[in-house]
């Protein structure tokens, strides 16, 4: 389970080296569109000084982002990312679950750990065909009341949260095994 966020060996061998695009750890303050000329379906920004990233907005063809480990406190509109599975925002400073993310038709793995969040959203609540969701060493204290559309999760991360016993329980039932046949793992 700790390494769900960690792209499956099998599945990160389906991207083809020529369409991934490292530049995580080179101390980044601001992309510029020639940084992003060789992007296809992989780019990894992580451990950077990023608090901009308006320019992967035009990356249509984009299916992982990492962002992890930067100075992210919102993201653009990207609508335009309609093929973009995977996106890891882990050990940022967003306040809250970006709006955007509602609009992207393919997303299954989202990374919101170690952020400030306080709420997860309704929207999300009801977001179908999420596969992996994190929200460890957030601020979040409560879940939506209606987490029906998250059966289809594998996992669902809420490690190190402050949630009072109740709530933990309601959550570990909304997921009960008898209900849930996919068997989704929480992890508090």
């Amino acid at each position: 389970l700790a390494g769900c966020f960690n792209e499956p060996e099998p599945a990160y061998k389906t991207v083809p080296a020529e369409s991934r695009l490292y530049l995580q750890d080179q101390g980044l303050r601001d992309l510029k569109s020639s940084d992003l000329s060789k992007v296809g379906d992989y780019l990894n920004l992580d451990r950077n000084q990023l608090t901009n990233v308006d320019e992967v907005a035009t990356l249509a063809g984009l299916k992982w982002l990492r962002l992890n480990s930067n100075r992210l406190t919102s993201l653009p509109d990207l609508k335009a990312l309609v093929n973009l599975r995977r996106i890891y925002l882990k050990d940022n400073r967003f306040a809250e679950v970006p709006e955007t993310l509602r609009d992207l038709p393919a997303l299954t793995d989202v990374d919101l750990s170690g952020n400030p969040i306080t709420e997860v959203p309704e929207w999300l609540a009801k977001k179908e065909g999420l596969e992996n969701l994190s929200f460890s060493r957030t601020q979040i204290t409560k879940l939506p009341d209606d987490l029906s559309a998250w059966k289809s999760l594998k996992t669902l991360q809420l490690g190190d949260l402050r949630l009072d016993p109740a709530e933990m329980a309601r959550i570990r039932a909304a997921f009960d095994p008898k209900d849930n046949p996919l068997g989704t793992a929480v992890v508090f």
